[in-house]
């Protein structure tokens, strides 16, 4: 399985970091070894002293396809969940000004929590989803699907023109504004429609 990523799918994420809307989805990879279940603990890594939490909505891919036309991308998901894209921003930044890549800032080993998966047909509107994210009891980031710059659809269709998309891949729809760091011992617990579906600590 392959995890895809999108980036600045939120204008107020996108202003928050002063960076350019995107005409076209902006998208990168992480490997299967980022991805952490089960709520298992993530373990601050001994590489960044900034790292940040991006709080997302996850979709399942569920049938393998390529150059998915848009008005079948609903057919290549029936499930999907919150996830956190965890990002080493002091990495990141570095990486940017110098032109550089930044995969060792976002697609190291267990980058990528995610929580349990359910079933798209037992939520409203897929469409317009409050989702949001908890450290310590205070909620520092909150979004819907209604705000996206690009819709699941829109994102499935297009990464289908570059990957061919597998049964179990993932991919991580982009973060509302609000990010911001974590530290070891913060616990974080996010939701769909204040439905908790991951909930683990920082160590």
């Amino acid at each position: 399985m392959k995890i895809i990523c999108v980036g600045r799918n939120y204008v107020n994420h996108a202003k928050e970091l002063n960076n350019p809307l995107p005409v076209e989805p902006i998208l990168f990879m992480k490997p299967d070894t980022a991805l952490v279940k089960g709520n298992k603990p993530f373990f601050y890594p001994d590489f960044s002293t900034n790292l940040h939490h991006e709080l997302e909505m996850v979709v399942k891919i569920c049938r393998v396809g390529k150059n998915i036309a848009e008005n079948f991308a609903h057919r290549y998901y029936e499930e999907v969940t919150v996830g956190i894209d965890f990002t080493a921003r002091d990495i990141q930044f570095k990486a940017q000004e110098n032109g550089l890549p930044w995969e060792t800032a976002k697609a190291f080993d267990n980058s990528a929590p995610v929580g349990t998966f359910i079933p798209k047909e037992s939520l409203q509107d897929i469409h317009s989803l409050n989702f949001g994210l908890h450290i310590n009891d205070k909620l520092v980031q909150s979004g819907n699907t209604s705000d996206m710059i690009f819709t699941f659809e829109t994102l499935i269709a297009y990464a289908s023109k570059f990957f061919t998309l597998q049964m179990g891949d993932l991919i991580f729809t982009g973060t509302p504004a609000g990010v911001g760091p974590v530290k070891p011992g913060d616990r974080l617990v996010a939701d769909i429609e204040g439905k908790v579906l991951l909930d683990f600590g920082v160590k």
